[in-house]
């Protein structure tokens, strides 16, 4: 058992070129990543949040309302135990005994570039582990934008509703129908 057959970093090979067990890798070599159809990490904001090493407060693809659905979904899905539902820190794990999450409505979280929100889901923060191997980087992103909606929900004023939604609020009128609940229709799963 002790002289396993395998080599240990560095040792010497009879058998191969150049006696070295160290071997260069096949040329056209597909990383396993690739093969499952996720994206190499060559695009630095859309995996990290971050242009040439900062924190971006831009979003590497534009948002429709689509996105902030499913940001809403997984955002319910990952992030409400500790965040609850409306991001004030104090989710159904809070409540029976954990560490408080972060409250987004903090004014140090508001101020934050979405970026940042990116990287603390890639890399973890504090008590928080990563959630990079459950969330994909696009996915990332919408629950970014998902967070800077609560954000300004919950910091909205008369003059940041549009004039004709604000006449409808005013008049009592029914709002328009909501999107379709997002993983529920002929699709599935995004």
């Amino acid at each position: 058992m002790h002289d396993a057959p395998r080599y240990d970093p560095y040792e010497e090979s009879a058998i191969f070129p150049k006696n070295s067990s160290a071997q260069p890798l096949v040329a056209g070599t597909v990383p396993r990543a690739a093969a499952k159809g996720a994206m190499l990490d060559e695009d630095e904001l859309l995996h990290t949040g971050k242009i040439g090493g900062q924190m971006a407060d831009v979003f590497p693809f534009a948002i429709t309302r689509e996105d902030l659905d499913r940001g809403q979904e997984r955002f319910n899905i990952y992030c409400a135990p500790c965040h609850s539902r409306t991001g004030d820190g104090n989710g159904m794990v809070v409540q029976r005994g954990f560490k408080t999450a972060g409250n987004f409505h903090v004014d140090r979280l508001r101020k934050m570039p979405a970026g940042y929100f990116v990287d603390v889901m890639t890399n973890g923060f504090g008590a928080m582990p990563d959630y990079k191997m459950q969330v994909v980087p696009a996915d990332r992103w919408r629950i970014a934008a998902y967070i800077r909606a609560l954000q300004m929900s919950h910091s909205a004023t008369e003059q940041d509703v549009p004039a004709d939604e604000l006449g409808r609020i005013k008049s009592g009128a029914p709002a328009g129908k909501p999107a379709a609940e997002p993983g529920h229709g002929r699709g599935g799963q995004k």
